[in-house]
């Protein structure tokens, strides 16, 4: 059995288009072309080193776009601010990245990310800050810790925080009793719920999840997974994750592309992937 490639979805929520990028000029990803749809989720699947996590360190610009194009809603991100091969200073990709939180896309790395210092309540609220930013434009200026609080407070106000949170513990529940317990307390699987309830708080367009099972149980992974789809589909998002158990990630997901040396060499519908094993491991191992 073949797998057909699926057409590009219309409108998408993300578009890649031949997209090239790496570290310190070095393409690990080489003409990568992806879609993701509103209310859908897409896996990006493939081997250690394939350029999995690349992929969406470049959309949300920690890593700088060496060819190709991205577009958010039809909106080229790049236009007005491509790097150089070099990357660019720190600056100019600190700013990218805050322009692309600013755009509607939340990132949720592999490592968390979380400040363990800070309360569960605290870190959500850092995802409400950010959706304050793009509302009112101030996304990237650089503020004193006391103006950051009363901004937050402010958006907390004009933005319907509560009901925004209690929406995301609606995702969450077992964080619910957790909110004023620091952050580095939480087992691996509250932090992940944690780290994924931030990016929620922003209410984001684009949700990218990197490797949600990293250091979990199993049975742990098989709850929070279908957390992703549950969100898609009643927010409208397109959410693109990187999942390294391919019958996990495509249980979950209504696409998958599956990469080997930086590109798609692969792509369907994931019912029809799982159908087809043997065509998925080949895939892998390029046969």
């Amino acid at each position: 059995m073949s797998v057909p490639q699926v057409s590009p979805t219309e409108d998408p929520i993300l578009r890649c288009t031949g997209v090239v990028a790496g570290h310190d000029g070095l393409a690990v990803v080489n003409g990568l072309d992806l879609t993701v749809g509103a209310g859908e989720v897409v896996a990006l699947l493939g081997a250690n080193g394939v350029g999995k996590t690349t992929t969406l360190l470049t959309i949300s610009g920690l890593i700088p776009l060496l060819g190709g194009s991205i577009e958010l809603q039809g909106r080229d991100l790049e236009a007005s601010r491509r790097m150089p091969i070099g990357g660019g200073n720190r600056s100019a990709r600190s700013q990218q990245v805050l322009d692309r939180a600013r755009s509607g896309i939340a990132h949720v790395p592999e490592d968390r990310a979380l400040f363990f210092d800070l309360t569960v309540q605290e870190n959500l609220r850092l995802g409400l800050k950010r959706k304050s930013d793009r509302k009112h434009g101030s996304l990237g200026r650089k503020q004193a810790p006391s103006q950051v609080e009363d901004d937050t407070n402010q958006a907390e106000q004009q933005l319907g925080s509560s009901e925004i949170l209690d929406q995301v513990l609606g995702y969450f529940p077992a964080l619910t009793g957790l909110l004023d317990q620091p952050a580095g307390l939480l087992s691996g699987g509250q932090q992940q719920m944690l780290a994924i309830g931030r990016g929620l708080m922003s209410q984001p367009k684009l949700l990218m999840v990197d490797e949600l099972s990293l250091g979990l149980a199993p049975i742990l992974v098989e709850q929070l997974l279908p957390v992703l789809r549950t969100f898609a589909q009643t927010t409208g998002a397109g959410v693109l994750i990187v999942e390294q158990h391919v019958h996990l990630a495509l249980a979950v997901s209504d696409r998958a592309y599956l990469l080997r040396r930086g590109k798609a060499t692969l792509s369907g519908s994931s019912a029809e992937l799982s159908a087809d094993p043997d065509l998925v491991e080949a895939g892998y191992f390029g046969e």
